[in-house]
Parts: structure tokens; sequence; C-alpha cells
């Protein structure tokens, strides 16, 4: 990707979205919002239960530290063992695509993307804490971390699309003008990916609103 391809994906998609459990955001905006292994990691879980949770999650697990208060990680029922047995490349193996995934943490780049994920399945009837970031000012400080996706790396189900080490890549690295003779303006990236996340996503929040389905319920912060 050039740099006159970043800012026209900049222009394109100026907010990034962060889905979280309701609740979640006063602990984001202190501690930072982070992959599964690293807020494993701040949470001090180790041993079985550790490698339980980097493993696929059929559901979401509430984790507590004394100190931190509680967090909850997101379960990963869109993907199977077997459906991704079948869509990997590169000689990797369902449990290194899950390393793959705890390794980063998500933001969309579409509000479309963002309410395909709030009316899914169990998610549809709970709330949630959505971050809505500025994409310039995240880029700019978090360049060299973030990883960009032309698929929803968190979904493997039938006829699921092929995916690899190369599935995510840096700026310089993804074929932007691949997809742009073949995608809208939208949907050139379906992922911006940070490893091992964003300490201080509050610096880059322009608010951020608990929703549930596509109704927007309430205005939890906004910056000044």
């Amino acid at each position: 990707m050039s740099e006159d391809e970043l800012s026209e994906l900049i222009r394109d998609c100026p907010v990034l979205y962060h889905m979280a459990v309701a609740g979640s955001w006063p602990s984001i905006r202190q501690h930072g919002l982070w992959g599964t292994s690293a807020l494993l990691d701040l949470f001090e879980v180790a041993d079985d239960m550790r490698r339980a949770l980097e493993a696929r999650r059929p559901a979401s697990v509430e984790i507590r530290h004394a100190r931190l208060g509680r967090a909850v990680i997101r379960d990963q029922k869109p993907m199977s063992d077997r459906s991704l047995a079948a869509c990997l490349e590169d000689g990797l193996a369902p449990a290194d695509w899950y390393a793959i995934l705890n390794a980063h943490a998500f933001f969309s780049l579409t509000r479309s993307r963002l309410l395909r994920m709030l009316n899914a399945g169990s998610y549809r009837d709970a709330a949630h804490d959505v971050i809505e970031a500025d994409t310039a000012s995240l880029i700019a400080a978090h360049r060299g971390r973030i990883r960009l996706s032309a698929i929803n790396s968190g979904f493997a189900q039938r006829r699921a699309a092929s995916r690899g080490r190369s599935t995510f890549s840096p700026i310089a690295d993804y074929p932007y003008a691949a997809w742009r003779r073949k995608r809208a303006r939208s949907e050139r990236v379906v992922e911006l990916a940070v490893t091992p996340g964003v300490p201080d996503i509050a610096a880059h929040a322009r608010r951020v609103v608990r929703m549930r389905g596509s109704d927007e319920l309430e205005t939890l912060w906004t910056r000044d």
C-alpha cells in the first residue's frame, strides 16, 4: 500500500469500531485495549485456564484480577477446528490460527461491518460498549504494529475464505491496489488489527456508545 492509498483508506474509513462487552469501557480506558494473550498477561492468568482460553472458546469467559477488576474474553462461536482445518494454508493448524488471533486487538473499518456483528447470533440481544476510534490518529501512533486483513479472520464455517501467514499484512505490504479493482471503497480492508493491542486507546477514541443490535442506547463518553 502506497502513502496515497493509505490516505485514501483513511478518507474512506475515518472511524474504526471495536465492540466490547457492556461495562468494559472504564477498564479499557484505564488499562488499554488488548488482544486475548496480552489481556491474559495483564490479568496474570496462567496454566490450565490460560491454555483453555487461548484455544477455541465456545462461550465468552469472564476473568478477574484483585487489582484490575473484571474483563470478558469473547467467544469464538463462528469458527470450528474442522472448518479451519479445511481453509488454512501454509501448514497452519487450527491452534496456530487461534494463536494469531489472540495476539491482536481488532477493529472494523465500517459501521456496516460493526452492525453485522452486533446483530449476529447471541450478540443481537445483548448490550455492548462500542468504541469509535479515529483512524488517522491510531495509525499514526501504532503504524508499525498494525496489520490489515481482507477477510473476517474470526469467521470460519462452511465455505470459509482461505487464510494463512499472509492474511495479516503490514500496511506497506497490503495489496490495496488489487482489492481496489475488486471491491467497493468500504470493503478494500475488512479488519485492522494491532499487536498486542492499543494501550492508549483513550487517546484515539472519538466516542463510546452503549448499543444493542442497531440501537444506540446511550453515549458513555465523548472527546471534548
